[in-house]
């Protein structure tokens, strides 16, 4: 399975807007990142994890023409704003796009694209989406077995998910204990980190490399990242094992359990 990092940045993208910092004045393009989501492939199949602000501009740059499902850590703008581009989606497919996401989630989607779920769906000013609640038990979607696991985003429950030996967390703080074992014996793990300060809803930096310690990966790439960090700059303080992602990046993965 190809993984490709659509977008690997804060809520705010980097360039931040009106910031005069080195990495948002940067040239470099590895310092460029749109709002943080996921493609996973698997032949013919595409399931997105989040959809961006960025999504439309994600889709374009990776010659995206196809979508399977899209699984939604949770209901923040950042992660799901990008579901109105699904439409596109829709048209080329003749279909709904099924979006699997917790409880909460599924409400907060249904209060933020009320336009989708009330009144006419087939109406072409609006996606058609087919909401899906999930908990902790697996499920199909694309081809693919995915796990949900709880992580904790300050206060709020949300979800990670893991496929074969590849797990995503993005706007984790801590880890839940319940998920501890379903990310035992991972190969890869792509997890958030925002900043180097502590921050109340995401890992910092070191907050991150502590959960990677205690999860245990072969690999580790990093996501969500803020203006903190310049790419290079990051690559060599990090220890062995741990790599920052970027926009565009694509690694392969053991989907196979």
């Amino acid at each position: 399975m190809k993984v490709t990092f659509m977008g690997t940045g804060t809520s705010v993208g980097v360039p931040a807007i009106g910031c005069r910092c080195d990495v948002c004045r940067s040239h470099d393009p590895l310092n460029r990142r749109t709002r943080t989501s996921a493609l996973l492939s698997l032949d013919d199949h595409r399931v997105l994890i989040d959809a961006s602000f960025d999504l439309r501009q994600q889709a374009l740059r990776e010659e995206m023409d196809s979508l399977d499902a899209v699984l939604i850590t949770h209901g923040h703008a950042d992660h799901v704003f990008g579901l109105d581009d699904v439409r596109m989606f829709n048209f080329r497919q003749q279909r709904a796009v099924p979006i699997y996401a917790n409880s909460a989630t599924i409400r907060d989607l249904e209060r933020t694209f009320w336009y989708v779920f009330e009144g006419i769906p087939s109406s072409s000013s609006r996606p058609q989406l087919l909401l899906n609640e999930v908990s902790t038990e697996p499920f199909m979607a694309g081809g693919l077995r995915i796990i949900p696991f709880p992580v904790i985003h300050g206060t709020v429950p949300i979800l990670g998910f893991r496929v074969g030996k590849f797990a995503y967390i993005t706007d984790g703080s801590a880890l839940a204990e319940a998920s501890l074992p379903i990310l035992s014996g991972l190969d890869t793990l792509v997890i958030n980190s925002l900043r180097r300060k502590p921050h109340p809803t995401h890992f910092n930096l070191d907050g991150a490399i502590a959960a990677i310690a205690k999860i245990a990966p072969r690999r580790a790439y990093l996501t969500h990242i803020s203006h903190d960090f310049d790419h290079v700059s990051l690559c060599r303080e990090l220890p062995d094992g741990i790599e920052p992602a970027h926009d565009g990046l694509s690694i392969e993965v053991d989907h196979n359990t």
